[in-house]
């Protein structure tokens, strides 16, 4: 194994490159979607035999999973290259599909960002290799983000299904319980400003991802694609019922307006003064590294929901895919179901953090039974499970959800800034969209 690490790119190389990788939705990259395919006999007889693999990634686990792989399949090297993030994963992905030189054979890929390569054909659709027959394996939200528009454009890594994080001793301290709905939430956020005016439930600063998920868990489907067109609704029900819970928090002052992931943010969930943090199933990890002074204070709930009735989203997750210009695709092929669908790696991803994606092993005594030191003993996972069992389906995001991100904070950000209508923010998040995708070539309703 062979580990190369990349610096980070320049900020604003991504929206460049995505007006490039976008117009005319042509099949920009070569070679996607189709191929002469093969059996699951013909890809481990491409293991047996070996060669060289180039697979790119920034999860933390995947040093350990090819130590495995190697062992299982020494014929093989892979060369591993971390490349920071996301954002400068899919800049240096869309780099190299430019120049024609330099495509990975395998590369993680945010759920969200998998539109953006699949629909200009820059994405080896994977049922050619019989992948399909694999669909059991994972939750339906995580199997339904991988396939779309007749295709399977990756298999999923890991899940980001949201939970409710909270201080229990701030909890305790003002005197209110855990909430299990978003009228329940609010009142508790009254409470704990009531008890301490620098102190709030949660932040927000008006984040794209924490808005686009809760939309999600209130049952909107703002964006719509089908391959040819795209139907871009941000007042749909789901949207609008959240907007309408949501803006009392706004007008009230009742979020301390602190940037997620600031030295700041992290100071005031450490000394108690955000007492509340909605996120993914990813978040333990974070808030033991990052809130060390948090230990044995934080405990974890299920999403509040509007009625009581159990429902949920995802925030965050990602897939790997193979590129239509990876050079070696049948060896990838292997790699990439070894990776994200054997019992090996899958554990070897858990013991170092991550959080699956797939059934067998969110459902295992071990996962559910696990008892977290910093979260006071709780069984977390039970909880985290629940929530990744009851995501809504139906979720899509935009063929150019990067740059819709890149737009928020102008829009739908406004709101929070000047305490504004959160409905006319996505009326004007809407309109910047449906002309970013006009000018992009593709045929866009809303």
């Amino acid at each position: 194994m062979t580990i190369t690490r990349t610096g980070r790119v320049a900020a604003g190389a991504l929206t460049a490159l995505l007006a490039v990788s976008l117009t005319a939705c042509s099949g920009g990259g070569g070679d996607g979607g189709g191929g002469e395919g093969a059996t699951a006999d013909e890809i481990e007889a491409a293991l047996q035999e070996g060669g060289s693999l180039t697979y790119w990634t920034w999860t933390p686990q995947a040093e350990k999973q090819i130590e495995e792989f190697e062992k299982a399949y020494p014929d093989v090297d892979v060369t591993l290259v971390d490349t920071v993030g996301a954002g400068e994963s899919n800049t240096k992905l869309q780099n190299a599909i430019a120049a024609g030189k330099g495509v990975p054979d395998v590369v993680q890929i945010e759920y969200q960002s998998i539109p953006q390569f699949q629909l200009p054909g820059q994405l080896v659709d994977l049922t050619q290799y019989g992948f399909d027959e694999l669909e059991s394996l994972y939750t339906p939200s995580t199997w339904g983000a991988v396939s779309q528009n007749g295709g399977i454009w990756g298999l999923p890594q890991d899940s980001g299904p949201m939970a409710f994080f909270y201080n229990q001793e701030v909890f305790d301290d003002v005197g209110v319980e855990v909430p299990t709905t978003w009228d329940e939430y609010i009142e508790v956020a009254r409470a704990v400003k009531q008890d301490d005016p620098d102190r709030c439930l949660a932040n927000d600063s008006g984040d794209p991802g924490f808005t686009t998920s809760m939309i999600w868990q209130a049952g909107g489907t703002p964006f719509q694609n089908d391959g040819e067109s795209v139907t871009i609704d941000l007042a749909d029900e789901g949207t609008t019922r959240f907007a309408e819970m949501y803006q009392p928090l706004i007008d009230d002052e009742l979020l301390c307006r602190l940037p997620g992931w600031s030295d700041e943010w992290y100071a005031a969930l450490n000394d108690g003064t955000i007492a509340s943090v909605a996120l993914g199933a990813w978040m333990p990890g974070i808030l033991e590294d990052g809130v060390p002074d948090g230990a044995g204070k934080w405990r974890v709930a299920p999403m509040p929901t509007y009625d009581g009735t159990p429902t949920n989203a995802e925030n965050g997750g990602s897939t790997e895919s193979i590129p239509g210009a990876a050079e070696n695709k049948l060896l990838a092929a292997g790699f990439l179901k070894w990776l994200n669908a054997s019992d090996e790696s899958i554990q070897a991803f858990m013991e170092t953090g991550g959080f699956p994606a797939t059934v067998e092993h969110l459902g295992s005594e071990e996962f559910l039974g696990y008892e977290s030191e910093y979260f006071g003993g709780q069984k977390i996972n039970e909880v985290l499970a629940g929530g990744a069992a009851d995501v809504n389906e139906g979720w899509q995001y935009l063929p150019w959800q990067s740059y819709a991100n890149s737009v928020f904070a102008d829009t739908v950000g406004q709101a929070w800034l000047d305490r504004s209508s959160l409905l006319d923010g996505l009326a004007a998040w809407q309109e910047e969209n449906v002309a970013y995708g006009t000018d992009q070539g593709f045929t866009v309703n809303g």
